[in-house]
């Protein structure tokens, strides 16, 4: 006989009542097979691609075993949308520009330059010097900044899909992107300076 009979009939509060009692991964388990369409879907949504998502669902339901300890749920199905959403939003801010290739740096460098001298050096390392500066320059701007000019000029999105990724709406998407860009501009100047 098994040490839960009745898992499949408690209710999510149940199971996490349970869970927090025992600390028996069985009741997450239940929580899981419930809910993995889901949270599935919400990375889908927000990162676009099948194994990220699935790599995805997996360290929110690992993370899950600790956040369920420490959190009092009212509904678990709509908390869990949400941390879902969130951990893809954080991996989409986390993403670096290491996956610019020759074309998408020029893109974004024109775009943050005014004068395209820097563009103009056809040394190798200087190429990767330029790359780490538009990096740390990156990593400097606010998180709105960021994830917006990440997802238009490194994912290539339009307005309307960072609008739906991020849940900004069209004057802050604009808005995020040209002070980012201006910040971008402004950086990598004084590192030329």
């Amino acid at each position: 006989m098994s040490r839960f009979p009745d898992i499949k009939n408690q209710t999510d509060s149940e199971l996490i009542s349970s869970y927090k009692e025992t600390g028996e991964n069985n009741y997450v388990g239940e929580l899981y097979n419930r809910y993995v369409h889901l949270v599935f879907g919400v990375c889908m949504k927000y990162l676009k691609d099948e194994d990220e998502s699935k790599d995805a669902v997996m360290q929110i339901f690992e993370k899950l075993l600790e956040d369920l300890k420490k959190h009092e749920i009212e509904n678990f199905k709509s908390w869990l949308h949400v941390c879902a959403k969130n951990h893809c939003l954080m991996t989409l801010r986390g993403k670096t520009v290491q996956i610019i290739n020759e074309n998408t740096l020029k893109k974004d460098l024109s775009s943050f330059m005014e004068s395209d001298s820097v563009l103009h050096h056809d040394n190798g390392k200087d190429k990767e010097i330029r790359i780490q500066h538009l990096e740390e320059g990156i990593k400097n701007l606010s998180p709105e900044q960021k994830i917006c000019i990440e997802l238009f000029f490194i994912k290539d999105k339009s307005y309307q899909e960072i609008i739906e990724i991020t849940g900004y709406d069209m004057n802050k998407v604009k808005s995020f992107i040209q002070n980012g860009k201006r910040n971008l501009k402004i950086f990598i100047q004084n590192k030329y300076d």
